[in-house]
C-alpha cells in the first residue's frame, strides 16, 4: 500500500513539473507606453494582451517589466537579470521613445537595442521589436532617423516588427491623454490591435 502511494506521489510530482516546464513566458520590456501610464494597470494594453492570451494561448505567461520613464540604457541595465529570472521564450521590446524625447544620440539607442536583442537571442528568446515615433517639433531629420532605426534593426536581425504601436491613436485626441504622448483607456485596445497580429505570428511559428 505504501509502495502504491509512493508511485502515485511520483506521478503527480512528475505531472506538475511537466506542466511547469511546458509553461512559456512572454517578457514585455517597455516604458510608460506599456506600463499603463496614468491609469489602472488592468486597462493597459499589456493586461489586455494577457487576457486575450489566456483564451487563445493558455500556456503563455506574461511578465510586464515595463517602467515609466525607462530608456534603452535603463532597460539594458535590468535586462540580463530579468532574462535569468524569467527565462522568457519571447520578448516584446518597446523602448527608445524616452531616449528620443531627451535628445539622446540615436547611435546609442541603436546599440542598446541591439545589445538587448543579442542577449535575448543568446538566451534563446525570440524578439518582437515595437517601433515608435516622436513629435515633429524635435526636427524632421532626427524624427525620421528615429523612426527608421527600428526597421533597420528589425531587418538586420530578421525580427518580427511593429512599425508604429500608436498607429490610428496618436493623432486622435479622443484616444490620447492630455499630455498628447500616452494613449488613454479607449486607445489601449487599438494599441493591442496594432501589436497582436505580429505577436500572434511569432507565437504560431514557435509551436513545438
Amino acid at each position: 500500500m505504501l509502495f502504491k502511494k509512493r508511485i502515485w506521489f511520483v506521478l503527480i510530482v512528475g505531472l506538475f513539473l511537466n506542466s511547469v516546464a511546458s509553461a512559456s513566458t512572454l517578457l514585455v520590456m517597455g516604458d510608460s507606453l506599456s506600463a499603463a501610464h496614468n491609469m489602472r494597470p488592468e486597462a493597459g494594453w499589456v493586461s489586455l494582451l494577457e487576457n486575450q492570451l489566456s483564451e487563445t494561448h493558455p500556456g503563455v505567461s506574461v511578465v510586464n517589466a515595463s517602467v515609466s520613464g525607462e530608456t534603452t540604457q535603463g532597460g539594458l541595465a535590468r535586462f540580463e537579470k530579468l532574462l535569468a529570472e524569467h527565462q522568457p521564450r519571447w520578448v516584446i521590446l518597446e523602448l527608445g521613445a524616452n531616449d528620443a524625447l531627451r535628445g539622446y544620440p540615436l547611435q546609442q539607442t541603436t546599440e542598446n537595442l541591439k545589445t538587448m536583442i543579442e542577449k535575448a537571442h543568446q538566451s534563446e528568446a525570440k524578439v518582437l521589436l515595437v517601433g515608435n515615433q516622436i513629435p515633429q517639433n524635435y526636427g524632421k531629420r532626427y524624427t525620421e532617423m528615429f523612426f527608421k532605426l527600428y526597421k533597420n534593426i528589425a531587418d538586420e536581425y530578421q525580427l518580427a516588427y511593429v512599425p508604429f504601436m500608436l498607429e490610428g491613436v496618436a493623432l486622435n485626441k479622443n484616444l490620447m491623454q492630455a499630455d498628447g504622448l500616452h494613449p488613454n483607456q479607449d486607445g489601449q485596445p487599438i494599441v493591442l490591435q496594432n501589436i497582436y497580429p505580429h505577436l500572434k505570428s511569432l507565437l504560431a511559428g514557435d509551436r513545438d
